[in-house]
């Protein structure tokens, strides 16, 4: 009786496991990945000239899906990549947004226009304001090497049309801002955009630069050309931004994270007013690092720290953390005000000179995954932020971003075909008892239907 109430747990475990929905039993999300590539729109560069475009309704996937992760680089038309030191990425940025149904919207009218009525600016989670970092993703040289996977059971929710206003569509916007290096003066300073290399005196849109700007975004924008060697002469070449989306379809297994950039240049202050905001936060996302034969070397070394003091509105479970640095950078660290550290993101520097590997660039920075639901900040809580840059010498229009993915849930148990097969070993007597008592019972009945069919056949009925 024992060999045969053991087979026929086993059996039920096979029967409730295969009656398990799909979404809560163990996933293999990762066989169900979706992947595509897009290109996007021709941009031409000569040497020592600027692309800083905003292109609108890109080729994105669409419908109700969880996206897993996005990166991108530059190739030319054969679709090689081009080295950093040809072609530097100062960044990319992908944005959401909403256009209004029979609308167009030019490439070449600007970011500024989805501001108008036909077109809704969908942000991330915070906690920058004012119009600033408001991307889904964005990274620069360091795309190559930094992993943007989001793991299982999480992804960024899109497409959910209960979210979309009547009459509008979802889209994606895409800004690649690249800075053709061949031949220039000083390719490090045409990268810092440094505003004497660029012979600007006012920013794009046609505003005068103030006081003591020396270098950064408004000295190298669309069209700007950075100075070239005396005499070089080269081609003009077409190139792309090659773009890898993965993602999956909507799943109640898939648990949605908020996206939150921080930037070490906020300036915020605590409102009390009838607005509904309870802090404002400017984010002017560039700062310069003075050299440290003015500020001086910090115990015989030439860093620049910054921390930044910052409270984070709606809190969660940190499932990802990356910080975004430019050349000079070391690395970023997020932590609690006790000291205890959330993620820190460090810079890794190429030391060769093909695509991915040049010398003298970040061409990655370490990520953080987290243990699920190790790591939780509260609502309302204080953070550290620090970035560490070298200052052996003076850096300008430099970065410190710091990407966190959080969840407002942790992933629930899951059961699996192994766990129900070995339930039988781990039944409570109780529960055994009444397995065997309902088995024999099952025995029972077919012993007496076999009576009664046996009975039948001799000629006699059987009085119950």
């Amino acid at each position: 009786m024992m060999h045969c109430s053991h087979g026929w747990l086993l059996s039920l475990a096979i029967l409730l496991a295969l009656s398990i929905p799909h979404s809560q039993a163990i996933l293999g999300n990762e066989n169900k990945i979706k992947t595509a590539v897009f290109l996007s729109p021709k941009f031409v560069l000569g040497p020592g000239s600027v692309e800083d475009k905003y292109y609108y309704d890109v080729d994105f996937p669409r419908g109700h899906i969880f996206l897993k992760s996005f990166n991108g680089e530059v190739i030319d038309e054969a679709g090689n990549p081009i080295p950093l030191h040809e072609t530097y990425l100062h960044h990319w940025v992908v944005a959401r947004y909403y256009q209004r149904k029979g609308t167009e919207i030019s490439n070449r009218e600007g970011y500024r226009k989805l501001a108008r009525p036909d077109y809704i600016s969908v942000r991330n989670s915070g906690i920058c304001q004012k119009n600033s970092l408001g991307q889904y993703f964005g990274l620069g040289s360091e795309t190559r090497k930094t992993s943007t996977h989001i793991p299982d059971p999480y992804g960024i929710e899109i497409g959910d049309s209960k979210e979309i206003p009547e009459g509008f569509e979802e889209k994606w916007m895409l800004n690649v801002h690249a800075i053709d290096t061949r031949g220039v003066e000083d390719r490090l300073g045409c990268t810092e955009c440094r505003c004497n290399l660029y012979n600007v005196t006012e920013d794009a849109y046609g505003r005068p630069l103030r006081p003591g700007y020396v270098g950064g975004l408004r000295c190298c924008y669309d069209h700007t050309q950075c100075k070239l060697r005396q005499g070089f002469e080269g081609a003009r070449r077409s190139l792309y931004l090659r773009y890898t989306v993965k993602w999956v379809e909507w799943d109640s297994y898939i648990l949605p994270v908020k996206i939150y950039i921080m930037d070490i240049t906020d300036t915020w202050k605590r409102l009390n007013n009838s607005t509904g905001l309870s802090d404002e936060h400017d984010c002017r996302v560039e700062y310069d690092v003075e050299s440290c034969s003015i500020n001086g070397a910090v115990d015989g070394k030439c860093i620049d720290s910054k921390k930044l003091s910052l409270t984070m509105p709606i809190g969660g479970y940190v499932v990802y953390g990356v910080a975004h640095q430019h050349s000079g950078g070391i690395s970023s660290t997020l932590y609690r005000e006790d000291g205890q550290v959330i993620c820190s993101s460090k810079a890794l520097y190429g030391d060769g000179e093909e695509a991915g590997n040049e010398a003298g660039y970040i061409v990655g920075m370490s990520t953080c995954y987290p243990r699920p639901g190790s790591v939780k900040i509260a609502n309302g809580e204080t953070l550290i932020l620090e970035s560490n840059y070298s200052s052996s010498e003076h850096h300008t229009g430099v970065m410190a971003l710091f990407y966190i993915l959080v969840a407002d849930e942790t992933p629930k148990p899951l059961i699996s075909l192994q766990n129900l097969v070995q339930t039988h070993e781990i039944l409570t007597l109780s529960t055994f008892i009444w397995v065997a008592a309902l088995l024999g019972l099952v025995i029972a009945v077919i012993a007496v239907r076999y009576r009664l069919s046996s009975g039948r056949e001799d000629g006699y009925q059987i009085v119950m």
